[in-house]
């Protein structure tokens, strides 16, 4: 395709012409010639002064790039997620009893006959439990009638025993028990079987001392922590050419505590990062490469660790909360982690 007679010029194919453009456009297509972008660049023009063009000079040889004074790292954040849920605070536990009672005055009056049948042993033991509470259908409320005249008097004291986790389990359970046989005959006092729950807050992990199993401090997030040659910290290794941060600490928590554990890498974004500077010579060069280590974030959904035979070196592991990391990670590392820790 040839440009036209009038002054059209090609440009990527096609014909433009200078009476489709303003004065302006038109001015600038003139003066500089067009062509694709794929195309080479022309030669520089000559200097004015020099009257040589700038192309007949090469640019200096770049200088030798020194060696990278840092190396990069990955490491894993394991961590165990809170099996239970905190105790209350005092206040919560006041806050939670008044909802309780205030929910029992604006209800409608419980019907028995609408959930139990006449003369049955349900029924028996439903009309012997609401006698003992003396006619309050919620089971941990105590002595309240929530329609009497004296209903709105529902507020505990902060610190009441009435409204503590004690009184409130003792209730639950004590309703729990079977207290009318299948005969509808009542079980005699002696011959009640008491319910109980299958396990406390505390287990025997936390009655020895033992700090490698994952049944401790249930109410609390646990972080896994290996012991190397420089002391306690998280599993990380060098990036080697080739592999990313969430595949390095893939590997790295394979290598180091094995493979019997299912864990799930929280995602690809790192949560903490530690520096070490490196040493220098009195020359400036580099006498020791520094550390850049980055963290990323895991769970542990079932197994256990086991540093048998394991690359690194580690030769013991832990599973600790945010204070017992505070007191066995050195200072500058606990401040390099400790954003990215929940306070349970």
């Amino acid at each position: 395709m040839t440009a036209s007679s009038r002054g059209g010029r090609v440009l990527r194919g096609t014909v433009l012409s200078s009476s489709n453009l303003c004065s302006r456009c038109a001015t600038s297509y003139a003066r500089t010639p067009a062509r694709f972008y794929s195309a080479a660049a022309e030669p520089a023009a000559a200097s004015p002064t020099s009257g040589v063009s700038s192309s007949t000079n090469p640019p200096p040889p770049l200088a030798a790039h020194p060696s990278p004074a840092y190396d990069i790292r990955s490491g894993l954040i394991l961590t165990r997620a809170p099996l239970l849920t905190r105790r209350l605070h005092p206040f919560e536990s006041a806050f939670f009893f008044y909802q309780k009672r205030l929910e029992e005055r604006l209800n409608n009056a419980f019907i028995p006959s609408i959930y139990f049948k006449p003369d049955t042993p349900r029924r028996m033991e439903w009309d012997l439990k609401i006698g003992e509470r003396q006619g309050t259908v919620a089971k941990e409320l105590g002595v309240y009638n929530g329609k009497s005249s004296t209903a709105w008097q529902d507020e505990l004291k902060v610190g009441d025993p009435l409204s503590s986790e004690e009184h409130l389990l003792k209730s639950l359970l004590k309703d729990a028990e079977v207290r009318v046989s299948e005969d509808a005959e009542l079980i005699p006092e002696e011959d009640v079987v008491p319910v109980e729950l299958p396990g406390g807050r505390e287990t025997e992990a936390d009655r020895t001392g033992d700090v490698r199993r994952l049944d401790r401090q249930l109410d609390r997030t646990l972080y896994l922590v290996v012991k190397g040659k420089d002391g306690w910290g998280f599993p990380a290794d060098v990036v080697p050419p080739g592999e990313n941060l969430h595949e390095c600490a893939q590997r790295v928590i394979d290598q180091a505590a094995g493979v019997n554990m299912n864990i799930w890498i929280v995602g690809r974004v790192p949560v903490a990062h530690l520096v070490q500077r490196p040493v220098q010579k009195d020359d400036g060069s580099v006498e020791k490469k520094g550390e850049k280590t980055f963290f990323l974030k895991g769970r542990i959904m079932a197994g256990q660790a086991d540093l048998k035979d394991n690359p690194f070196g580690y030769t013991d592991f832990k599973w600790l909360t945010r204070e017992e990391l505070e007191k066995e990670l050195a200072p500058e590392y606990f401040r390099g982690v400790r954003n990215m820790m929940s306070n349970r």
